[in-house]
């Protein structure tokens, strides 16, 4: 008698979930901005929700996938080929809105990713395993970032002057600046809003800084 081989699941809940991914990284933009470009709750997207809570796959709905395709001038034809590329040159990276990087618990005295509130997306592979992503909100960074634009932040990678930079002062303040000069005793910091003043902080005022490496633009 032939044998009847068990069918092949041909489309998987995490290619669907990872077209998504590259789909908002195609359009510069993190799940949660594709969710608000697309007119949907911001959380649409996110890793969060593609687990229910007693453990089964959810899945984004037709009308979701539907409008997120409108949103980036996205055909059904490239959504496909999203599936079959999966996450090709990707890395998943943590995540977490530059609004919210002040408050507690978010990063360890390295200036690490830790704690509850980080979301995840999938990035240009970054060679450092402690790198993580930040979504600008508002617009006092333009020209040099604008709202919703997604920076990934390297604690690993050495900082020289000029580079962009991403720092915490030991009273909680998290600003992105460049840096201009550095000595064991200040940093000169450059504003990227030509518009607000330069800083100059004391370097036993700094609790961690770390490089911007890649930005969605």
């Amino acid at each position: 008698m032939a044998r009847h081989s068990k069918a092949q699941r041909i489309l998987t809940h995490s290619q669907v979930w990872t077209a998504l991914d590259r789909l908002a990284e195609r359009a510069g933009m993190s799940p949660s901005g594709l969710a608000r470009r697309s007119g949907l709750d911001p959380t649409t997207f996110n890793k969060s929700k593609r687990i229910t809570a007693d453990g089964r796959e959810r899945w984004p709905s037709t009308e979701s996938v539907s409008k997120a395709l409108a949103a980036t001038n996205s055909s059904i034809d490239t959504f496909v080929q999203l599936i079959g590329d999966g996450a090709r040159g990707l890395q998943s990276v943590p995540l977490l809105a530059l609004a919210q990087a002040g408050s507690g618990g978010h990063f360890d005295e390295s200036g690490f990713p830790a704690g509850r509130g980080w979301d995840e997306v999938a990035l240009p592979q970054a060679s450092d395993e402690h790198a993580y992503a930040l979504e600008i909100s508002g617009d006092s960074m333009k020209p040099a970032y604008r709202d919703g634009d997604i920076i990934v932040v390297s604690p690993g990678t050495p900082i020289r002057r000029g580079d962009r930079v991403v720092l915490k002062t030991s009273d909680g303040e998290v600003m992105v600046k460049e840096l201009k000069r550095r000595t064991t005793r200040t940093l000169e910091l450059q504003s990227l809003n030509p518009a607000q003043a330069d800083r100059t902080l004391d370097a036993e005022d700094v609790a961690w800084i770390a490089r911007i490496v890649w930005a969605s633009q």
